[in-house]
């Protein structure tokens, strides 16, 4: 991999991440499309790693408030969406744990991603335009988090998104779009950190090349700029651009499939 390759998938992580466009699916689909060489799911955690540390730099005094008060003021909003945030985590862990070589295989075939793209950008779509919003985070229950939360397992398939499929279960739930989008990004701090303990373990100082600290920088920094976009672009403006782009390139990569033979999974 040139330093090149790897920095515009540093790019494409850090947007796929947090805009409702799936990261997995892209790092996925830019390979596919230039004919480069996989990188492997070691690098992919390696770029999920950046872009936690975007979130864990943007949300970091949010993080010590959450933090200090899950242990001291349990009541408080702060202090229960610890324990929302904490319980939301476990469904996608497991799922993650348990499918992680369905991951690494059939979910990754483009004839899947490219109808995964299409589906949840319909998805996005109802959720944000049918939906009520009138949740703020002060209002956020138990419930509302649990469902978030297994719906944010559903992200394991590329194309999925899972910024894009926990932001439409926290439109249904009738979440406005900042609070949708802002605890979807916290929501992504707990299982990214477990991904990357889980799957940096077995680094090795070879595989801390140029590329890939590169990789990492730019999906840290694009990350962090995605987010602060995002968070006031919704304040005003709906889902609709997303839904747009999903749509396109969920044909574009069936199409171009269907040319190269690849209508299989």
């Amino acid at each position: 991999m040139t330093v090149w390759e790897a920095a515009l998938l540093g790019v494409v992580q850090g947007l796929g991440e947090f805009l409702p466009i799936s990261s997995s699916a892209h790092l996925v689909l830019l390979p596919w499309f230039f004919g480069w060489q996989y990188a492997g799911l070691r690098f992919d955690v390696a770029l999920h790693l950046g872009t936690l540390l975007a979130v864990l730099v943007y949300f970091w005094r949010d993080w010590l408030v959450i933090i200090y008060e899950g242990f001291t003021r349990r009541q408080s909003t702060e202090g229960r969406l610890f324990w929302y945030l904490l319980l939301a985590t476990l469904p996608g862990a497991l799922v993650g744990y348990f499918l992680e070589d369905y991951a690494e295989t059939i979910f990754r075939s483009p004839l899947i991603i490219g109808i995964m793209l299409i589906v949840m950008a319909v998805i996005l779509y109802l959720s944000d335009t049918l939906a009520a919003s009138y949740k703020r985070m002060h209002q956020l229950r138990l419930a509302d988090s649990l469902l978030i939360g297994l719906s944010q397992a559903l992200a394991i398939i590329p194309g999925v998104s899972r910024s894009g499929v926990t932001m439409s279960m926290g439109r249904i739930l009738g979440l406005s779009r900042e609070t949708a989008a802002r605890f979807s990004f916290l929501l992504s701090t707990p299982i990214v950190v477990g991904a990357g303990l889980l799957q940096m373990k077995d680094l090795t100082a070879a595989d801390l090349t140029l590329p890939f600290i590169t990789g990492v920088a730019v999906s840290a920094l694009v990350g962090f700029l995605a987010i602060k976009f995002l968070l006031r672009y919704l304040v005003r403006h709906t889902f609709n651009i997303f839904v747009g782009y999903r749509i396109l390139l969920g044909l574009a990569v069936i199409v171009l499939a269907a040319l190269r033979g690849q209508l299989h999974i």
